[in-house]
């Protein structure tokens, strides 16, 4: 018994010493992270005509306020097929319904409707639908993106805005898209399904422009700006898209400097 008690007891101590090392050279784990690193572009296709669409302006409207120190983009296009059915959407316009029928053959969508809602060029849902909503935003942010872009020295020169860019890792099927965006407006609606209420809107854009990259990596663009700008209320988005698959691959926004 005590040869066995004498065998044990070194034994005993030199576990105890190998488990105390391994516990003060373990590191502690690092949280992963990744927001930052990725991004989530919410395109939303909408009309003042629609009466299903006043939910989905809220909830991006929603969003915004709650990322808004987050890498979350908010575009929201006014498509304008509803027209004809009452009421004429001020912001409309067919470059965007154009830009929602592209998205319907990426996604191969027999058809378009509003609200919808498209997140990175990858995922499309009905608009006002939250749940959809949060957790592409989720999944786009953990998600490291493939492309960069910064903007800088923007500025607004009597009737454009000038802005230069500076890319990484786009490819040669990459295409710089452009946004001017205002960032709020009120209508008040006079006919069609929205009759007599007073609409609220975020992130609308007022022009769109694509520029093919190619395999250039740097320069200046410059985009119309509308006879109600101002500096305060509005903003450049910028995108890096795949035109073979739709994906947006980077985004960056700037906003205006204020008159002085």
């Amino acid at each position: 018994m005590r040869t066995i008690k004498i065998f044990i007891l070194p034994l005993v101590i030199v576990i105890i010493a190998f488990l105390a090392a391994a516990f003060i050279n373990v590191k502690p784990a690092k949280h992963n992270n990744t927001v930052g690193k990725g991004f989530a572009v919410i395109e939303l296709f909408t009309s003042e005509g629609c009466s299903s669409c006043p939910p989905a302006d809220e909830l991006v409207a929603k969003i915004q306020k709650e990322y808004k120190d987050q890498p979350v983009y908010i575009l929201a296009f006014h498509v304008d097929y509803w027209n004809r059915l009452g009421w004429k959407d001020g912001f409309s316009n067919a470059a965007y319904s154009a830009r929602q029928n592209s998205y319907a053959q990426y996604l191969h969508l027999s058809q378009v409707y509003t609200p919808q809602i498209v997140v990175n060029g990858k995922k499309e849902f009905v608009g006002s639908e939250e749940g959809s909503l949060r957790s592409a935003i989720k999944s786009g942010l953990q998600k490291p993106s493939s492309a960069q872009i910064t903007l800088s020295d923007l500025k607004a020169d009597q009737n454009k805005a000038i802005v230069h860019y500076q890319t990484e890792g786009n490819d040669a099927n990459s295409v710089l898209l452009l946004a001017l965006v205002e960032k709020t407006a009120r209508t008040s609606v006079k006919a069609g399904e929205n009759s007599g209420r007073n609409l609220s809107h975020v992130q609308i854009i007022r022009q769109f422009q694509s520029t093919r990259l190619n395999d250039k990596m740097s320069g200046t663009e410059s985009i119309t700006l509308p006879k109600d700008f101002n500096t305060q209320n509005w903003e450049i988005i910028a995108l890096i898209q795949n035109t073979q698959t739709g994906e947006i691959t980077g985004a960056a926004k700037h906003a205006f400097p204020s008159a002085s």
